[in-house]
């Protein structure tokens, strides 16, 4: 049997389209005074310990005895739902950027293990535009709309901290729906996504990590039974840059075909995340960009998000076909972080150093 004849259509819920579905109605839970209230105490019970590095932040540290219960709902619902949810209620005036952090991570910690996310270790990732301060910089430090892709976890979550002058919603987009419709319309493309592409990772990511610099993986997978996704454009195309491997025209058109549908407004959906809010997404399940957006010039008042990915215990392994770091790149990149690197004051400081240094 060929690769074509095997392939099959995605069921379920996690197959939607993001012109007919409402996320406040699929994916929203609204926090009550009750729960917003156990926060406030798992807060002050976390501060009472002294100075608690994010590592230090545990289920026993920043406790919840009620909520708890329903975060680890939520990383099932996320598995088998629709693979997102936006927890809407915090009231951001009422705390400070770095007690913000602290929920955040706080909460994070009773769905899953929190994940180093590149090779400098951080644990809490800054999602701004700081690449007028930065040389380089990635993508989740630059400003402007994002293609579709995926990361590198189990589950991918942001906080708004601040929000842009305009714009800058998140877009996301059902990978089954996409996947489907390959299927229905160029099945020797979803064919190739399923093979795989040979994928250059980010030099530093690689060295300061497992060692490994190319790595052949599937857009499309089955290995665990289900229909999981691992998406990114830009590893490929770096590969052919490098010289690794030449794309065939039909693998350039399969990574041009997969943006066009996922772009298409009968696919994604528009998630608008205020100040306070948490969009958690299963990052096996659905694909994430954003809209373009108009910020502020200063650093302080920048669209700012934090960002953490979560690897979940009672979830299958990602398959060996998909992802671009594994544990031996995390144990790399863990060695390279600094106790108190992420707090975001400390951060947001350093970035304003830097952009007057640049000026002056």
């Amino acid at each position: 049997m060929t690769m074509m004849q095997s392939l099959k259509p995605a069921e379920g819920r996690p197959v939607w389209h993001g012109g007919r579905i409402d996320y406040r109605a699929e994916g929203l839970h609204v926090l009550s005074a009750a729960e917003i209230a156990e926060i406030d105490a798992a807060l002050a019970h976390l501060k009472s310990l002294g100075p608690v590095d994010f590592p230090a932040i545990t289920a026993d540290t920043f406790p919840l005895p009620t909520l708890s219960g329903a975060l680890r709902k939520l990383g099932d619902e996320l598995r088998d739902g629709c693979g997102f949810m936006l927890l809407r209620g915090l009231p951001r005036e009422r705390y400070s950027l770095d007690d913000m952090a602290r929920i955040y991570v706080g909460l994070g910690v009773h769905i899953g293990r929190v994940l180093p996310q590149s090779y400098f270790g951080e644990l809490l990732g800054h999602v701004i535009d700081v690449s007028d301060i930065e040389a380089q910089a990635r993508g989740y430090h630059s400003g402007g709309a994002q293609r579709m892709h995926t990361d590198t976890c189990d589950i991918v979550s942001l906080m708004c901290v601040h929000a842009a002058k305009s714009g800058g919603a998140s877009r996301i987009v059902s990978a089954a729906a996409v996947h489907n419709r390959l299927l229905e319309t160029r099945p020797d493309l979803l064919a190739l996504c399923y093979e795989g592409f040979v994928c250059r990772r980010m030099p530093l990511d690689a060295e300061l990590g497992s060692g490994v610099v190319l790595k052949t993986v599937s857009f499309f997978s089955r290995a665990t039974g289900a229909l999981s996704t691992n998406l990114s454009g830009d590893y490929p195309r770096r590969a052919a840059a490098a010289g690794d491997v030449t794309l065939t025209p039909l693998q350039l058109e399969a990574l041009e075909v997969l943006q066009e549908i996922a772009r298409s407004p009968e696919f994604y959906l528009d998630m608008d995340i205020g100040e306070g809010d948490i969009q958690f997404l299963n990052n096996r399940a659905i694909l994430h960009g954003r809209t373009e957006y108009q910020d502020w010039p200063e650093v302080t008042r920048r669209r700012h998000l934090f960002r953490l990915w979560l690897e979940v215990a009672n979830w299958p392994a990602l398959p060996a076909n998909q992802g671009m770091h594994n544990a031996d790149d995390h144990r790399g990149w863990l060695r390279q972080r600094t106790p108190f690197m992420e707090v975001p004051s400390r951060y947001l400081a350093e970035m304003t150093q830097r952009k007057a240094e640049l000026v002056s």
